[in-house]
């Protein structure tokens, strides 16, 4: 075991997974972006930031973290984000209804930011019903930094997964999907 080890300079990786889905919302991959809401994340231990913009046209600031910094990197689509998923500490995602139960699925704290954009959105109903049975914490983009600041993960109560599936056909049938 000689020589010098660099293992007291290494924080365990607590990643944050921004996920929009295959939309665009630039809105809040946007205020992910900002000094401040890295900030916060930096002060509740968060290290790495990885964000999927999907079709948005505004692209984040990559960092390779470091002392003091957020590492930031993002990508655009993939195959699958389960993974992304799994390895995250703390998913903040928009309103589809497919990542919300996937997240809650895996038991990860979740921040369901409302795309205020879309119209006739149901997803905000979605979202704000499972915030007030403290499943998971709703924002706007531009209350996301408060709503950091004011989480606390350990107060999330665990959906019970048996639930998952008929909500998610009933909505799947409300707009206008088929059945699987």
């Amino acid at each position: 075991m000689g020589g010098t080890d660099d293992n007291s300079n290494v924080r365990s990786v607590k990643m944050v997974f921004v996920t929009v889905g295959t939309t665009c919302f630039d809105a809040l991959v946007e205020a992910v972006d900002t000094q401040e809401v890295k900030e916060e994340l930096l002060k509740k231990g968060y290290t790495h930031l990885l964000i999927q913009m999907g079709r948005g046209s505004y692209f984040p600031k990559k960092s390779a973290g470091g002392s003091g910094c957020l590492a930031v990197n993002y990508f655009t689509f993939s195959s699958s984000i389960a993974d992304n998923l799994k390895s995250a500490s703390l998913v903040i995602s928009h309103a589809g209804s497919g990542s919300i139960f996937e997240t809650l699925r895996l038991g990860k704290p979740l921040i369901v930011v409302v795309n205020e954009d879309l119209m006739d959105n149901h997803q905000s109903e979605l979202a704000e019903e499972l915030a007030e049975r403290k499943h998971l914490f709703c924002a706007y983009p531009q209350t996301l930094r408060s709503t950091i600041v004011i989480m606390n993960v350990d107060a999330l109560l665990p959906y019970p997964p048996a639930d998952a599936k008929p909500v998610a056909k009933l909505i799947n049938r409300f707009l206008g999907f088929p059945d699987d």
